[in-house]
């Protein structure tokens, strides 16, 4: 008889939203990734360094053509300077790295603290390593860390906290004051952190992402991740890359190379030229995204759904309470899909104790006009 490592989990909620829109031909707004392409220049590359024969194995750490693109972008977006060859990895996607940077750190009986609602990697990961999460509820209705209660939560235990901002599912996101303040709750610690920002470039309505690779004192004991699906568009490429400091950026590797050993090595290519290319892509994605944002929440501005317009990431979170107080969230995403055509996820889904009477879900607008509007026309039909 197998005795499962993870006796807890079954199929994801991403996955049974998305399985569900399919079945219904409901318009998917449930999980997290564009309905249009990235950008046509880097798919062309990609095809190029194919036919140029560019499909053996990269270098365990990343191609370094890429990595001294993301170093030259951290210059540019966080004004630190970084090691290409000793503080870049480029890892096949963001979960994956965070599944690495947690097996690196902790080991059996070690404490993580998350902050619910939380991306539902992060427990598995930690559970897999002998860990325990230490579950710590953001204060709502703003998804802000309650420092008293993160401060009683920390122990000779805590050996790892992980941030995620811009957050997933709410787009709040961290201030330069949030994280100067966890720089004094951890000071002389043996804390570390994974800071998940692979929402980064999606901020809006002018404010500037507060990078802990920019933070001095932080960055010092952080693994920090991105994604470029997010960034370029491609979630399916499944890229992404951790920056920090080289001693943990050399323990982070020893996992890595046995866990996949590189990515995807012609997509690295097209990534690193495109890069080269295109700098301006990363600054644009703001305006890009608030116009998405602007259009769906305009939109829905007569539904009966209440809402304050999101802050970050390509997601918006509304409460139904006016609607269908009686469905709890869950209940509410199945019926939105089967019934009104429009698939989302519930909020509860992140939590380990979910608040009660929480009646909120998630909408994804990283998505063409045409099925914003045709979701927003549902929606406000209702």
């Amino acid at each position: 008889m197998i005795l499962s490592k993870l006796p807890n989990v079954g199929t994801t909620i991403f996955t049974r939203m998305s399985q569900l829109a399919a079945e219904t031909g409901a318009l998917n707004l449930s999980q997290g990734f564009p309905d249009f392409d990235g950008p046509q220049a880097l798919r062309d590359g990609v095809a190029r360094h194919i036919a140029a024969g560019h499909n053996q194995y990269a270098a365990m750490t990343g191609l370094p053509a890429l990595r001294e693109q993301v170093a030259a972008k951290i210059a540019r977006s966080y004004g630190r300077a970084v090691s290409a060859e000793s503080e870049v990895t480029i890892t096949p996607g963001a979960t994956q790295a965070i599944f690495c940077a947690v097996q690196a750190l902790i080991r059996p009986g070690d404490e993580v603290i998350v902050f619910d609602p939380s991306y539902d990697s992060y427990e598995p990961a930690v559970a897999l390593a002998g860990g325990r999460c230490v579950h710590i509820a953001l204060t709502l209705p703003d998804f802000t860390i309650d420092w008293q209660q993160l401060s009683d939560a920390l122990s000779s235990k805590t050996r790892l906290i992980i941030l995620n901002s811009p957050h997933n599912p709410s787009g709040a996101l961290l201030s330069r004051a949030d994280l100067d303040q966890l720089a004094a709750l951890i000071r002389g610690r043996d804390t570390y952190l994974i800071s998940d920002e692979v929402y980064e470039h999606l901020v809006f309505d002018g404010i500037q992402h507060s990078s802990v690779v920019a933070h001095d004192e932080l960055y010092q004991r952080a693994l920090v991740v991105s994604s470029f699906g997010k960034t370029y568009h491609v979630t399916g490429w499944k890229t992404g890359y951790v920056v920090a400091p080289p001693a943990l950026s050399a323990e982070l590797r020893k996992v890595h190379q046995y866990v996949s050993f590189c990515g995807v090595t012609p997509l690295q290519w097209a990534l690193a030229d495109y890069m080269a290319e295109h700098p301006e892509h990363v600054d644009e994605l703001p305006a890009f995204y608030q116009a998405k944002r602007d259009l769906f929440c305009d939109l829905l501005v007569d539904s009966r759904f209440r809402f304050t317009r999101t802050a970050g990431t390509f997601f918006q979170l509304v409460d139904y309470s006016a609607i269908r107080p009686e469905l709890d969230d869950v209940a509410m995403a199945e019926w939105l899909t089967r019934e009104q055509g429009v698939a989302a996820i519930p909020v509860s889904v992140f939590y380990q104790k979910p608040p009660k009477d929480l009646r909120l879900v998630r909408f994804c607008f990283a998505k063409r006009e045409e099925t914003l509007r045709q979701a927003a026309e549902k929606l406000c039909a209702i």
